[in-house]
């Protein structure tokens, strides 16, 4: 019977594949110009996390204006960037913690607290962008928070989970080195003579 979980030496690459995902969904949301969209047709408003566009029903040009001109738009843009930044120095830490034969355990606990300073930066910009766009931009028709919203929004789920595994792991420092002997179970004929 083969075991493989986050315990497990051979399965120590797990976490730094997680958060590989999370990254490739944070660039997604970051490129992507899927914030908000119209809800169905004619479809006459979109938004990234760096602008929002409108066009009329009969015009097949966009026209867009910077979110970064205004204070909020600037603040939920840093604030998920930076969150990102830490991501990814937070999954270079974990490929070289993991890479290293002895495992530094306090350092993998402290890769495990930055995650949770990423997933904070994050869902402060993820909770800023719809507030305040709604707030302060005009909505033209029935629009929803699309897409690449959401996977900023998975992105930070992930985040949130691995950091608690990164937290947890050193608890099973033994287990996940190897250091535990098998236990064998043997009863002698004497002491079970039903097996007889």
């Amino acid at each position: 019977m083969v075991v493989c979980s986050l315990a497990c030496w051979r399965c120590r690459w797990l976490l730094p594949l997680l958060l590989g995902l999370a990254i490739i969904m944070g660039i997604i949301a970051l490129a992507g110009r899927g914030w908000l969209e119209s809800e169905s047709e004619p479809y006459v408003q979109q938004a990234s996390l760096w602008e929002s566009c409108t066009r009329s029903e009969q015009d097949i040009n966009w026209s867009c204006e910077s979110l970064m001109d205004y204070g909020w738009g600037r603040a939920a843009a840093a604030t998920y960037l930076v969150g990102f930044v830490i991501l990814v120095i937070c999954f270079a830490l974990a490929v070289i913690a993991f890479s290293v034969e002895i495992l530094r355990f306090n350092f993998v606990r402290g890769i495990g607290g930055l995650l949770f300073v990423v997933a904070a930066f994050q869902i402060i910009g993820l909770v800023i962008y719809p507030v305040k766009f709604t707030e302060e931009i005009p909505l033209i028709g029935d629009n929803m928070f699309s897409w690449a919203y959401g996977f900023g929004w998975a992105s930070t789920v992930v985040v949130i989970g691995c950091a608690f595994f990164f937290c947890c792991l050193p608890n099973w420092e033994d287990e996940v080195l190897g250091n535990i002997k098998p236990t064998y179970y043997y009863s002698s004929p004497e002491r079970a003579p039903y097996l007889n």
